[in-house]
């Protein structure tokens, strides 16, 4: 088999003579000072509008975030300098604005608080995105750990079907009182797959094979096969756990960097075709995808039926009150969607209380963390880069889609998180990870070549 850590020399033209990239560590610190800044202001603005005064605990909360944040920001400042200015400040922002959304749903639900572990799991990504941006020195040791990192994220993905299913899905791991999400960490370790097993391949599967039509080949079995069985393997076990939100993930993420690294635009249209036939036969014969498609197809049935409003039901008019600028924090009728209020609703719990503006900006903020994602990728010089940081980009922005489009009614509901916002421990430790995956893709990005090389060059 092809070596994973084989690499194809691709030299990128130097820079003008004395040019040098800025650092803008300083930029990134007077962001992240505006981050917490605007997350302290709304766990402000939420115990004034609940309680008339000041909530008690927020000079803990305002010195814990800044602190994390500050943690973090060192982290860059000292091990990654030439990072990008914007991935870290804007994961503060959203992970604070979760938390704020989080405590606001507490208040209607007292005996459900959650608040409190989201904070710790919060802190816990943090940390982590500190270790891996300190020893993790350069993104291209991972390429080694390839059949390793394949082998742990099917392991993760197994392992909860022999647990007793939550909400019609195997998804989830609870023991002593703790409930633990292995498919989050997953993906990482797919990305990292697929990315070191696609460099080492790239010559061969963008010329070789028969072609089928126009520039679209049929890669030779040797090429696909083991990539292909990997993919097929991991979204089997996702269909036997009702997972269908991370299967279609999965499949996302493995058509995207195929096209990538093939530069084959056949590859989306195979696999659009692909993904509509296997939604279709999955909603077809499995019920707890079935009912999500009857929801979705008239999500105002149990109301005709005298049952009341579902949840999706309940998203719609969420999103109908809240109008361009939103009932305000904690003036919002959201938690009526119940126990999903604080996972996949949350986003109409933001609709509602700010607005059309507020829903926007939010969104705005992911995509410009992707766009981040996706530019520091087109500037790194090798393969194994460039396809980890599509994907790790790809798996925020399809995660972003499929959680939004289910509580708009674009499409079916999935049962996923939203990144950062949501309560869910292992999701947020999981997008902490990624974030600090990509400040280090976005240091080797923007960090100057030594001058010996652009000499060789």
């Amino acid at each position: 088999m092809t070596a994973l850590t084989a690499e194809v020399a691709e030299p990128a033209p130097p820079p003008p003579p004395g040019a040098s990239a800025p650092r803008r560590r300083g930029v990134e610190l007077t962001l992240l000072a505006g981050a917490v800044l605007v997350s302290v202001l709304g766990h402000l603005y939420l115990g004034l509008a609940a309680t008339g005064h000041a909530p008690r605990p927020a000079a803990h909360y305002a010195v814990g975030l800044a602190g994390a944040a500050l943690l973090a920001h060192l982290a860059v400042r000292f091990r990654a300098p030439y990072a990008d200015p914007l991935v870290l400040p804007i994961a503060v922002l959203l992970n604070g604005l979760g938390l704020v959304l989080i405590q606001r749903l507490d208040l209607t639900t007292p005996g459900h608080l959650t608040a409190g572990d989201q904070l710790r799991w919060s802190a816990l990504g943090v940390a982590l995105f500190v270790l891996v941006v300190v020893l993790l020195r350069d993104h291209r040791v991972l390429q080694k750990y390839a059949y390793l990192s394949v082998t742990a994220a099917l392991v993760l993905m197994l392992v909860p079907v022999f647990f007793p299913a939550v909400n019609g899905a195997h998804i989830w791991i609870r023991f002593a009182g703790l409930s633990f999400q292995p498919g989050e960490f997953a993906k990482i370790l797919l990305a990292v797959f697929f990315a070191a097993y696609l460099a080492a391949n790239r010559t061969a599967l963008a010329l070789t094979g028969r072609r089928l039509f126009g520039r679209l080949r049929l890669l030779p079995g040797r090429v696909l096969g083991p990539i292909l069985g990997i993919w097929l393997l991991s979204v089997g076990v996702l269909v036997l756990e009702r997972d269908v939100g991370t299967s279609l993930l999965f499949f996302g993420l493995f058509v995207i960097m195929l096209f990538t690294a093939t530069g084959r635009i056949g590859w989306i249209a195979i696999g659009l075709l692909l993904a509509a036939l296997g939604a279709y036969a999955v909603g077809t014969f499995e019920p707890h995808v079935h009912s999500r498609v009857d929801d979705w197809l008239n999500p105002f049935a149990s109301i005709e039926r005298g049952e009341g409003p579902g949840q999706l039901a309940q998203s719609l008019f969420a999103f109908g009150a809240g109008g361009l600028l939103g009932s305000g924090l904690g003036h919002g009728q959201s938690f009526l969607i119940g126990f999903a209020a604080k996972s996949d609703f949350i986003l109409a719990t933001a609709g509602e209380e700010l607005g059309l503006a507020g829903l926007a900006a939010i969104l705005l903020l992911y995509g410009l963390l992707v766009d981040r994602g996706f530019r520091a990728g087109l500037a790194l010089r090798d393969s194994f880069g460039r396809l980890l940081a599509t994907g790790l980009a790809s798996i925020v922005a399809l995660q972003v889609f499929v959680i939004a489009g289910g509580v708009t009614g674009l499409i079916p509901l999935t049962g996923m998180a939203m990144p950062f916002l949501a309560q869910g421990g292992s999701s947020v430790v999981t997008n902490w990870i990624i974030v600090a995956l990509l400040v280090r893709l976005s240091d080797s990005a923007r960090r100057p070549r030594p001058a010996e090389a652009e000499a060789v060059v």
